[in-house]
């Protein structure tokens, strides 16, 4: 038995934990858990879990339907919010089959499947995404009300947000999930919270893990929180817009005090490849059909293939760094929404970037037009990112980058998910339609 997994048993008994909660994601994202008594605990991490595989979205055939849950000790926390006379904990776990072997349809073997390919080549990768959402008062979606109606970086003391955010907080550090900022955004009743940067398989955990606690603490308290890309007309969508760099040796890789701009040959070539192969990774990083309402609504969110400093209307923006401060030069790569699977999304940017490193790609020249405004854009003469999921489906299908980083398995299942959808979508005639052609025509 592991070190780890002395120590996670070790404290269930000591702790009193009576019921050990173990989660995975779907390969949409969606949260699955399933609960175990503490004297089941060595026996799983001996043998795993066994369930039925086709019960979950993107698993298992029915033919070939059960695979095994096997906890991650490294991710074991205790569960801030359970009862006192309940203790409970939490591990994050990988799928296999039967057979001890990776299973192809878990998400966060994706992940780590590439992050060892990435550090074969030396490099560890690190992200930092910044997480906006909204809360409404309730989940209805005929009467989406927000409960507030400041605006950047407001603070009044009728917020009733800024109190659900700071238990949020609370929360979020009693599971080792370390915040950096917390603010409310542009848009009424829309908040950000900013995780503190740390190595992608971690940040994919507290991901899911945030939008649990997210959603638990605006439930508690009469209110719906929801990471829906664009809930709302006429103001900005959510992103997670995400901030990244590789490290080899200690030493951030994206450094270099010698160029113009502190980028490292590795750093240029990282851009490059999430710029080459963008449109190729954005049904994953915007999976929703909603996600192309704010991809298109030119308020904040990027709409085309372009790259600069501290340019916040392109797709990749290159943060200044202060002085003296080599190990904070990153890249944000500004188009995930928080509605994606992190475990994907990440594998894809990282693919992506790692291309660009492996095949020696050029930079494209820095974009200094504002792409948010259409005149301007168009005179820079970039190319745009897929205007809907159906583009964006067509562009993944095509691409050997995509097919590779995420295995055949989540790639068709992906592809014939996600068109079902869109399928189902062009078929619905909506309230817009309506209101502009039924007295008209």
């Amino acid at each position: 038995m592991e070190p780890q997994e002395k120590y996670v048993l070790r404290t269930v008994e000591e702790r009193g934990v009576r019921l050990v909660r173990l989660w995975f994601t779907d390969v949409l994202g969606q949260h699955k858990s399933v609960a175990i008594s503490p004297a089941e605990l060595e026996k799983v991490f001996d043998e795993g879990l066994q369930f039925d595989g086709s019960s979950i979205d993107g698993f298992s055939r029915v033919q070939e339907s059960d695979v095994l849950a096997r906890p991650d000790a490294r991710t074991f926390e205790l569960l801030p919010w359970a009862r006192d006379d309940e203790p409970s904990g939490l591990m994050f776990c990988n799928i296999e089959r039967l057979d001890g072997s990776p299973f192809a349809g878990d998400p966060r073997q994706v992940l780590q499947r590439n992050l060892t390919k990435a550090l074969d080549a030396g490099f560890t990768f690190f992200v930092a995404p910044e997480i906006e959402f909204f809360y409404f008062e309730s989940d209805d979606p005929t009467n989406v009300v927000p409960v507030d109606t400041a605006s950047y970086f407001d603070l009044t003391t009728a917020d009733v947000a800024s109190d659900l955010r700071k238990t949020t907080l609370h929360m979020l550090e009693a599971l080792s999930i370390p915040v950096e900022y917390s603010f409310h955004e542009d848009a009424p009743s829309q908040h950000e919270i900013d995780l503190q940067y740390t190595e992608a398989l971690a940040m994919a955990d507290s991901i899911m893990t945030f939008r649990l606690v997210v959603k638990k603490i605006a439930q508690e308290r009469g209110v719906h929180a929801t990471f829906m890309p664009k809930p709302l007309d006429n103001v900005q969508g959510s992103g997670m817009h995400t901030h990244m760099s590789l490290w080899r040796d200690g030493k951030n890789a994206f450094y270099d005090g010698d160029h113009e701009y502190g980028l490292s040959t590795i750093a240029q070539q990282f851009i490059a490849g999430t710029l080459r192969h963008a449109r190729e990774i954005t049904a994953v990083t915007n999976q929703l059909l909603n996600s192309y309402k704010r991809l298109n609504d030119g308020l904040e969110a990027p709409r085309y293939v372009s790259w600069a400093r501290n340019n916040q209307s392109t797709l990749v923006r290159v943060p200044v760094t202060k002085p003296g401060k080599p190990d904070a030069t990153r890249i944000e790569y500004r188009s995930p929404d928080p509605a994606c699977n992190p475990y994907l999304a990440f594998s894809l940017i990282l693919a992506a970037g790692m291309k660009g490193i492996e095949e020696g790609y050029d930079l494209q020249a820095e974009t200094k037009a504002n792409l948010f405004d259409r005149n301007e854009a168009a005179s820079a003469g970039v190319q745009g990112l897929p205007r809907s999921l159906d583009e964006a489906l067509v562009e993944m299908e095509g691409s050997e980058l995509v097919r590779e980083a995420l295995g055949e398995h989540i790639f068709e299942w992906f592809l014939r998910n996600r068109r079902a959808e869109w399928a189902e979508y062009s078929r619905q005639v909506t309230p817009f339609e309506l209101n502009r052609y039924l007295r008209q025509w």
